[in-house]
């Protein structure tokens, strides 16, 4: 056999084993990726508006279903929230509820922009995707809820309070808009072990942007007060776009306490995480636990999860994040989360 022939032959059995390789990993890949519902692009009218949707329904031959409908956190979130949210819908389709979402304004081509938003109007459009879902003959009207993470707390009772719902599912909200930015500003930084020097700047900073919106300052304003301010050269001073800092200053008082009393009578799912840098879910347990009352209130604690429900160990390492997404992405979650939202849809019925 010639040199030439004996490389190619070990080559060609890389290269096989290779090819192998890949297609299982690709068929792991495309079958954990595959989910027990069925799912179609839906359009909801609202007023002047246009909501680009999906709707995810169980595939248990039933003519009807409930409906969990998916109030967003903050940012720019399409409608499955880059496939994040399959997992929990695949959770609801199992208790028997189909699932409704969609793309924030602007966001994967659809109309408008989410940052000219208040809270209210948030809940507005979310009534109005009730009212659509409650007029399809698919869904069961008497059972349709929300679910809603982080700054979707601002905006879950105020959508009760619009309309009627069957059960909601909160998930890491929220109680009072600045106290959980203050929040957020010192978690953060005792997470990087900042100074003291440096902890005394960003807080200057927070104090001092907190004053432009209290006085109803205007972008430029805010732009030039910024600049001008004496910080340390650790303090990012790169200031909001205007379109967040209008968003911020039609929001910045926000405080879900009074509007809690409006979901009074309906069963609340309250979902906190153990590792929340984002919110004090301590405040927020006891405000829900003051407002409503204790037959209309279950608590779900997840000790190692963090703001996004996501296991700890391994939303810490971004490769293990997209790893695990590939391969296993039900495993993003912390363990039992999905079980406990399903349990507590199933308990409705």
């Amino acid at each position: 056999m010639s040199p030439f022939r004996r490389f190619l032959r070990p080559l060609a059995w890389t290269l096989a084993a290779l090819l192998v390789v890949t297609g299982a990993l690709g068929a792991v890949v495309l079958v954990q990726n595959s989910y027990d519902f069925d799912e179609q692009r839906v359009t909801v009218r609202h007023g002047d508006h246009t909501l680009h949707g999906v709707l995810a329904t169980p595939r248990d031959g039933r003519p009807r279903h409930g409906l969990v409908v998916y109030v967003h956190g903050d940012g720019p979130v399409d409608a499955t929230h880059d496939d994040g949210y399959k997992p929990l819908w695949e959770a609801n389709a199992r208790a028997g509820y189909a699932s409704l979402s969609w793309d924030k304004p602007g966001v994967a081509g659809a109309p408008g922009n989410w940052l000219d938003q208040s809270m209210d109007d948030r809940a507005d459009e979310t009534a109005a995707a009730v009212a659509w879902a409650r007029a399809r003959s698919d869904i069961d009207g008497d059972r349709i809820g929300l679910w809603g993470a982080s700054q979707a707390g601002w905006v879950l009772p105020k959508v009760a309070a619009r309309t009627r719902v069957a059960f909601v599912q909160a998930v890491a909200p929220a109680v009072n808009w600045q106290r959980q930015g203050r929040y957020n500003l010192l978690a953060e930084l005792r997470a990087e072990g900042a100074s003291p020097a440096r902890i005394r700047d960003e807080v200057a900073l927070s104090d001092a942007t907190r004053a432009l919106l209290a006085r109803g300052a205007s972008h430029q304003e805010y732009v030039s007060e910024l600049a001008a301010l004496d910080l340390g050269p650790g303090v990012d001073r790169t200031p909001m776009p205007a379109d967040r800092w209008g968003f911020v200053s039609r929001n910045h008082t926000a405080d879900v306490t009074r509007d809690l009393r409006g979901l009074r009578g309906v069963p609340v799912q309250l979902i906190v995480a153990g590792h929340d840098v984002n919110v004090d879910v301590a405040e927020t347990e006891a405000v829900y636990r003051k407002e409503l009352p204790a037959g209309d209130l279950r608590v779900d604690r997840f000790p190692d999860a963090t703001h996004s429900l996501l296991k700890r160990s391994v939303e810490q390492s971004e490769t293990r994040t997209v790893l695990t997404a590939l391969f296993a992405p039900r495993s993003l979650f912390a363990d039992g989360a999905l079980d406990r939202q399903r349990d507590f849809l199933a308990r409705l019925r």
